[in-house]
This record gives C-alpha cells, sequence and structure tokens, in this order.
C-alpha cells in the first residue's frame, strides 16, 4: 500500500483516536460523523472527548493536512468502521450502525478496496456486512478486501496502546486477513496475530467477558463481606499473597462501552452455552441495585437519629475513575435510583472530569463534602484520592478510596 487514503466512520472514543494516530503518520484521513457539533470541534483542531495526548495528536494533524472532518462519508482507499453497537430488546445486539455505515460505503468501493471493522460486533457481523457488500454490488466480489479488528485500549491511555497494544485481525479470506495486517503495521508497533473474522470476534467478546466474570467474582466476595463484617478490601489484599491467586477490586458495578456491553453478544446468541458469562452480567448489575439500596438504607438511618433530612453527596458518576465517559456507568444508574428517592433531601452530585450534565445539577467536590452528612464515594477519582480522610460525617466507600 502506498499513498493510500482512509476513511473513519465514527468519531468518538476510539474512531477519533485512531484517525489521529493514523493520520499522524502522514496518512491521509477524513472522519465521519454524524454530529455536526464533532465535525466542526474536529476541523478546527480540538477535540470533543477527554483523552491524555490527544489534543495534541489531532491539532498537528488537521494543521498539517492529514486529518479532516465531515458528515459525509469519503472516497477512501480504506475503510475504518468505528459506530457503537448498542443494545435492543432484552440485551441483544444491535448491529444497525454498522448496517447503516456499510451502506454509506457501498457505493464509494473500487477493486481493491479494503474494508474493516473495529465496532465490538457479534460473532459472523463481518461476513453480514460481506453478504450485504456483495449482493449490491455483486462486481466487486474477489475484487475487495474485508476484515475485523477489535480495539482493545483502556480509555486515560487510549493513544499510548493503540501503537504498543497487540491486534488480532481476522479476514473473511486469507488475502483480506494479509490486507489488513499490512495496513495496521503502518501504525502500530505491538504484534499483529492473523486470524479469520468469526474468530477475531470472538476474541474481542472473549476478553471483555473474562473480565466481567472476574469483577463479578469481587463483587460477590464484597456482598459476602457485608454482611459477614469483613473488610473485603483487606480481605482481597491477604489472598493476593498467594503466589496464583490475583482477586481483581469490587466497585459499584461494571460499566463502559465494552464490558458492561460485551458479554450480553454471547449470552445473547449462545444463551444455554453461556451459563457464567450470563451469572457475572447479573451478579455485577446488582451490585449496583445493591449499592443504591445501602445509601437508602443510610439515609432513613439518618434521619430517624437526627430527625432531619440527610445531605446525600454523591461522589463519581463516570464509569471508570480520571475520564469523562458516562456510558453504561453504574456510578451514573445509581445517582438516578438516589435522585427518584428525593423527598425533602438535598443531594450533591458530583464529577470533576466534565463540567455539565443534562439530569445532575454538578457541585464541586470540594463544597460537596462540606455541606453534605453522607459521603458516597462511587468512582475512585484521583481527586478523592488526594483528599484528607473525612472523620466527622458518615462515608460509604464502594470503590476503595480508603482501603
Amino acid at each position: 500500500m502506498k499513498n493510500i487514503t482512509v476513511t473513519t466512520i465514527g468519531l468518538g472514543y476510539i474512531g477519533l483516536p485512531t484517525s489521529a494516530l493514523i493520520a499522524s503518520n502522514k496518512i491521509k484521513v477524513s472522519g465521519m460523523d454524524i454530529n455536526p457539533h464533532v465535525v466542526e470541534t474536529i476541523n478546527r483542531g480540538e477535540i470533543h472527548i477527554v483523552e491524555p495526548d490527544l489534543n495534541t495528536y489531532v491539532a498537528n494533524a488537521v494543521k498539517e493536512g492529514f486529518l479532516s472532518a465531515s458528515i459525509n462519508v469519503k472516497v477512501a482507499d480504506v475503510y475504518l468502521v468505528v459506530v457503537p453497537t448498542p443494545f435492543k430488546g432484552d440485551h441483544e445486539p444491535d448491529i444497525s450502525y454498522v448496517e447503516a455505515a456499510t451502506k454509506n460505503v457501498i457505493p464509494l468501493l473500487k477493486k481493491g478496496d479494503l474494508y474493516i471493522i473495529e465496532s465490538t460486533s457479534p460473532v459472523g457481523t463481518t461476513e453480514k456486512m460481506e453478504k450485504l457488500i456483495f449482493a449490491a454490488r455483486p462486481e466487486l466480489k474477489d475484487h475487495i478486501y474485508l476484515a475485523y479488528c477489535p480495539e482493545r485500549v483502556l480509555p486515560g491511555n487510549v493513544m499510548y496502546e493503540l501503537v504498543h497494544n497487540d491486534r488480532v485481525i481476522g479476514g473473511v479470506n486469507e488475502e483480506s486477513t494479509q490486507k489488513a495486517t499490512e495496513f495496521y503495521a503502518r501504525f502500530v508497533q505491538g504484534k499483529l496475530h492473523a486470524t479469520n473474522a468469526r474468530t477475531a470476534e470472538m476474541c474481542k467478546l472473549t476478553e471483555n467477558a473474562s473480565r466481567d466474570v472476574q469483577i463479578a467474582f469481587a463483587n460477590e466476595l464484597s456482598l459476602i463481606c457485608d454482611k459477614a463484617g469483613i473488610n473485603v478490601w483487606e480481605l482481597i489484599e491477604l489472598a493476593n499473597k498467594h503466589p496464583r491467586v490475583h482477586i481483581l477490586q469490587p466497585g459499584c458495578g461494571v460499566g463502559g462501552h465494552c464490558i458492561a456491553v460485551d458479554p450480553y453478544f454471547i449470552v445473547s446468541d449462545y444463551p444455554r452455552e453461556a451459563q457464567m458469562i450470563g451469572k457475572a452480567r447479573e451478579t455485577n448489575n446488582y451490585k449496583s441495585f445493591w449499592v443504591a439500596e445501602k445509601i437508602e438504607d443510610a439515609k432513613q438511618e439518618f434521619e430517624l437519629k437526627n430527625g432531619s433530612p440527610a445531605s446525600i453527596a454523591i461522589m463519581g458518576l463516570a464509569f471508570k475513575p480520571n475520564i469523562d465517559d458516562l456510558s453504561e456507568s453504574p456510578a451514573k444508574y445509581i445517582a438516578q435510583k438516589v435522585l427518584q428517592g428525593i423527598n425533602d433531601e438535598v443531594v450533591y452530585f458530583v464529577e470533576p472530569n466534565i463540567k455539565e450534565h443534562q439530569v445532575f445539577k454538578l457541585t464541586d467536590y470540594r463544597e460537596a463534602i462540606k455541606k453534605a452528612d453522607i459521603i458516597v464515594f462511587l468512582v475512585a477519582h484521583d481527586e478523592f484520592k488526594a483528599l484528607p480522610k473525612i472523620e466527622d460525617k458518615i462515608v460509604m466507600d464502594f470503590c476503595g478510596i480508603y482501603k
């Protein structure tokens, strides 16, 4: 591949960093997004999401003319589909965004083009898109390349991991796998592992289902320890002294684009077989409900003891520490449950990584701690960890601030 051009469809938390990284390697990239605000922001050399170093990558790529954004899909040699795959019905995967992106690409495809899906997808999605393309453009059969290559990055460290993490690349045939591998070799320093499309799709789902199961074990332990009067943080630290034990940390549930979503893609397609994976999802969802109930109990206990409504500080809304992303956030779910139960109480919602929210009126974390009777830590943001230990108020720590 020489002097190729790339179009990315979707300029979110993965699409924009990927576009910026490719463009930083002197490859012309046109990013497409349906949100005009996103397009305008990027074309100014600015970013609409919080991610370390991303602003520098975007600013430089736009300035040098290697990155631009549009609300339309532009003709290119390589098309990357990086759009959401949400739920529909009873946690059934919705690939309509992938399908819509593919339909936008179909009229532009020409012989020799490479089409890659990066969106998390159910097994068989790449093959479905292959059929969709060739049904509309049969003359392209055996003349274009189609592959699946899932991202596997950690929010807050995306730019580094896009370069250094290994990638799994699966084409619909060996030629497609090779072509896609050659493309990623241009900007990925990690190892590139060749396979087929179905295995690559399942690999992405497996990685996140595995994490979900491990977190469910930690969350289940936290429920047991609460009843048994045991400090779960101390317990896990001691258990992890065993050379072959590595228990993860419990939290108030599981959120994010991947771990809270991807296991359902397996459960939906293989409900009888995915028993442990399905149960882990139930456990992690239940943990959020349990936390909301514990807050309600603390609120009622305070009111009975003091004869007046409690003021509550909900500390953190993001799905993990030190980011601005609230996708599938258990903390957001818990905050909504608290909001629904408000009578005369005052609730301060705190999220230091965002300036405003449509549902929650946000308060500075220092002010919230001063005013609230009950402090509820849901997300272990660095700002919260740096606070002096709170001794004179009711503190509910569900994320290990004081572990």
